[in-house]
């Protein structure tokens, strides 16, 4: 009889390695070896990330050490204050459209992740990184009709290669208002403002009721006084130009007002314009800093799925907008009957939509694969509809969402994590002004105009500081991939390239937890049964 337990004994202990063993290697911490990814960790350098492109006067618990104060006097010719806020990128402007866009999606992905992040141990980074942005973004709002949308010039910033700590180029701002409009800028920064408020709503009701004002005297001003800000602001024109215009901006705002305040005035607005602002009437390929349709679509989507207080009137104007939202993610699967209204995807099975910072339309797609398909999992749905009559699951989306995620980590052609600082492969030579010079702190002397590029910029070796966290943009459209510092379409890093990440590596490293927390439960249920 002891000899028979002895041998049940053993036979539990060996499903139990077994089972460990065939864990590890289908959904282990590896790199991009096939051993799966450590979102985890993904997640921590994301966040990181955000503090090497802080500007301003850096606090006391800066983590990344290698950044130093700067732009300390932003704004000083103007009589205002501007100090602060993000440089989006590897230069050291502001520019206050794809910025606000960083913010809504870093808020988005907090207000639908929250639990994932907290049990991460993240909240009080992610709370830290928004916080970081917005109220740089009140700063710029200095008054009801008028909002300052960018500081420094890119085009003598492009001139000069030195760290943000030394430079010397133009910090010259740039302001929309009354008559000089800018629709877009004011609709984006109305909706990054309304997503964040909804963070803040339990750890800081007063700082969110504050960005809640802001957020609404902006839509007023935005919609009341229209115009493109690139016509506004020509400066801004040859980087970040508004070429969808401003019609998705003005309903992004609207539709994330009536999320966080629950009011159905801003309802009314997105389905009283949905036809002449284009958000009914444009089945897109794309969702990025410029175009907003994808995700506008979506939060309309939700307001159908949620089945809560919308007039039975909007009822029609909501399935337009979910047909689009759908239409959208098909375009990711590739499942829409006409081939030009797919996104194209490479060998190695990257959504592919243009060679300029590939990465953020990648990182943008993986976010709304995954929040859609928790919407519908949620309202208690399973399927979507593509064009042509074809059907795509949750599960689907979710598979796709996962398959881009992995992608950027390493699981690509070349095994090269497209975050840097991820992984033994990634890359080493960033377009980025900071990380590519030594750190003021280890040399503070002063670093000229033209001898960055000189010293620094030309020198082939790896960058002195690695930039973690940073998603490059990444591979051509047949997944190869040159780690060179002038190759700026691929090595240079933006800001909205992480952001959406943020939730999806959360997400991602809820449901490994649990895959394993169920994985574990089944191997001690089967001891039990042997024993």
């Amino acid at each position: 009889m002891a000899a028979a337990t002895t041998m049940c004994a053993a036979v539990a202990v060996l499903l139990v390695l077994t089972s460990t063993m065939a864990a590890a290697a289908g959904d282990g911490d590896g790199d991009g070896d096939g051993g799966g990814f450590d979102y985890k960790k993904a997640l921590h350098s994301g966040l990181l990330y955000f503090e090497a492109q802080r500007s301003g006067h850096l606090p006391y618990n800066q983590r990344v050490r290698w950044r130093g104060h700067s732009g300390l006097a932003d704004g000083l010719q103007q009589g205002v204050d501007l100090v602060g806020g993000y440089y989006d990128a590897g230069d050291n402007v502001k520019f206050g459209l794809p910025m606000a866009f960083t913010m809504t999606m870093l808020s988005w992905a907090a207000a639908e992740f929250w639990d994932e992040i907290a049990a991460a141990g993240e909240r009080r980074h992610v709370l830290e990184a928004i916080k970081w942005g917005t109220d740089y973004l009140v700063k710029a709002h200095t008054a009801a009709d008028e909002l300052w949308a960018e500081v420094g010039d890119g085009d003598t910033d492009h001139y000069c290669w030195q760290r943000p700590e030394d430079m010397t180029t133009s910090r010259q701002a740039y302001k929309v208002d009354r008559d000089n409009p800018g629709s877009d800028v004011a609709g984006e920064t109305a909706a990054a403002l309304a997503a964040a408020s909804i963070v803040f709503r339990r750890s800081n009701p007063r700082y969110s009721r504050l960005l809640l004002r802001h957020a609404e005297q902006l839509f007023d001003f935005g919609d009341r006084y229209r115009g493109k800000y690139d016509s506004s602001i020509g400066e801004v024109r040859a980087y970040y130009a508004s070429v969808s215009g401003y019609g998705d901006e003005l309903l992004w705002a609207a539709l994330w007002l009536h999320r966080a305040t629950g009011r159905r005035g801003y309802l009314d607005y997105a389905v009283a314009m949905a036809d002449e602002l284009g958000g009914v009437g444009w089945a897109v390929t794309e969702f990025s800093w410029d175009v907003k349709y994808a995700g506008l679509q979506i939060l309309a989507a939700k307001v159908l799925m949620d089945g809560g207080d919308h007039p039975a009137a909007h009822a029609a104007t909501l399935e337009q907008y979910r047909s689009k939202a759908e239409q959208y993610l098909c375009a990711c699967l590739g499942k829409n009957a006409a081939a030009g209204d797919n996104v194209n995807r490479t060998a190695g099975g990257m959504l592919f939509v243009r060679r300029w910072n590939n990465m953020q339309y990648v990182t943008n797609a993986a976010f709304l694969l995954t929040v859609y398909s928790r919407y519908l999992r949620d309202s208690g749905g399973d399927t979507i509809r593509c064009s042509g009559g074809a059907m795509a699951t949750g599960d689907e989306l979710a598979a796709m969402a996962r398959a881009q995620a992995d992608y950027v980590l390493g699981d690509n052609p070349a095994g090269v994590s497209y975050m840097v600082g991820y992984g033994r492969r990634f890359p080493r030579r960033v377009h980025h002004r900071g990380a590519s010079m030594v750190s003021h702190r280890a040399d503070g002397r002063f670093v000229g105009c033209v001898q960055g590029y000189d010293r620094w910029f030309r020198r082939g070796g790896a960058n002195p500081n690695v930039v973690a966290g940073a998603i490059v943009g990444g591979p051509d459209h047949r997944d190869r991939f040159r780690d060179s510092r002038d190759n700026y379409m691929q090595t240079e890093a933006c800001t909205y390239n992480t952001a959406p990440m943020v939730g999806v590596f959360a997400h991602l490293h809820a449901q490994k937890m649990a895959a394993r927390t169920a994985n574990n439960n089944a191997d001690r249920s089967m001891i039990k049964r042997v024993d």
